[in-house]
């Protein structure tokens, strides 16, 4: 399968892997051929890119950090919960409890998925999802932080709090006007002041929320914070910030930047990692941006890369000692020909060799990588 760009896709192209609803449930399956209408609709729909069929990477295998069923029960469940929390009244002083037991639920199932995947690399998750970006958000923070504290060496207690947390962060975006949730242009002064709000009303849902541990409703309230003291809504700065809040608003970073949004399109990840090391010392801690760096698979299986000898082909496997340097398949040569019989590199061993351009885009041309 190739990651293909939904701008280069064409129709009599088949789908390499399914297409999930807000719901989680199944829209296009494996092997659905691409028309024009389903191009267009998927692309009014956010999605930026798809996996695609082609015989000559069709034996390329994507390495899943969750189950599909897992997928599928956490969408639908923080679809309805916080759809739930969207259409309550919004009263002064009145809590609505009972939240705490199903996230709890998923937080069993995505540490049992991912305690089988420890050494995986964090891949972009939502390529394949037509979904409100706060649901999809929410899973992404809190299986790519998840991950990273399994990495750190947190215990599972640890980590179900952390998860939960990741999960749970932006849940005061539930009261945040849906306009201004979804404004397509730049938010107005009184518009972004109300958007701050959403972390300091974050705190004040969960923390009176029976069986959750308190820890949780800081995660909302601290992860915009920055260890300069930049951030909001308090301004607090370094150890005054818990490090799980540290890890959430780092991960928060990341995946905002590489998801699709109203007002701009995805980065890539070596460009999203670039920007967050602009930050380091300063916004980040830099030994969580180091390890961050060295999980994330820069480069996604299955994406175009172009060489600097010219060559052209498509990351089939990942390094983990040497994420930013993947193993490639080269398709064509430097004279853009295809080859009869392709060959792969490893990057890791040829040192010489540099990924230059991605998606044989010459507007994405590489930035030397940290």
């Amino acid at each position: 399968m190739r990651l293909v760009p939904i701008t280069k896709c064409k129709p009599g192209m088949k789908l390499a892997k399914k297409i999930f609803s807000q719901e989680g449930m199944v829209l296009l399956g494996e092997n659905m051929e691409l028309t024009q209408k389903l191009i267009t609709r998927l692309s009014e729909c956010g999605i930026q890119y798809v996996y695609i069929s082609d015989a000559r990477t069709d034996d390329i295998v994507l390495p899943s950090l969750i189950s599909e069923d897992t997928l599928r029960v956490a969408l639908k469940d923080i679809r309805s919960n916080f759809r739930e929390m969207m259409d309550r009244p919004k009263k002064k002083g009145v809590t609505y409890p009972f939240i705490a037991q199903p996230f709890k639920q998923m937080m069993n199932m995505i540490i049992d998925d991912l305690s089988g995947h420890q050494d995986a690399m964090i891949m972009l998750l939502d390529m394949g999802s037509v979904d409100h970006y706060l649901y999809q958000h929410s899973l992404n923070v809190c299986v790519y932080t998840t991950l990273l504290g399994m990495s750190h060496g947190y215990s599972r207690e640890e980590l179900s709090t952390l998860g939960m947390g990741a999960l749970l962060h932006d849940i005061g975006k539930t009261q945040v006007s849906i306009n201004v949730l979804k404004k397509p242009g730049t938010l107005t002064q009184d518009e972004f002041q109300a958007m701050k709000q959403h972390a300091r009303i974050g705190f004040e849902l969960l923390k009176d929320e029976p069986n959750m541990p308190l820890l949780v409703a800081h995660c909302a309230f601290q992860h915009h914070e920055r260890l300069d003291g930049s951030g909001y809504p308090r301004g607090i700065k370094g150890d005054e910030i818990h490090d799980y809040a540290k890890w959430i608003g780092l991960v928060d970073s990341y995946d905002a930047m590489t998801t699709n949004r109203i007002y701009r399109a995805p980065m890539l990840p070596h460009h999203a990692i670039e920007r967050l090391y602009a930050g380091s010392g300063t916004l980040y801690e830099q030994k969580m941006l180091q390890l961050f760096r060295d999980k994330v698979a820069i480069y996604p299986i299955g994406i175009t890369v172009k060489l600097q000898t010219g060559e052209s082909g498509v990351v089939v496997d990942l390094n983990s000692t040497y994420p930013h340097r993947p193993i490639v398949r080269i398709l064509s040569n430097e004279a853009g020909e295809q080859l009869a019989i392709p060959y792969e590199i490893d990057l890791s061993k040829q040192l010489t060799v540099m990924i230059t351009h991605v998606n044989d885009d010459p507007k994405d041309k590489l930035v030397p990588c940290i």
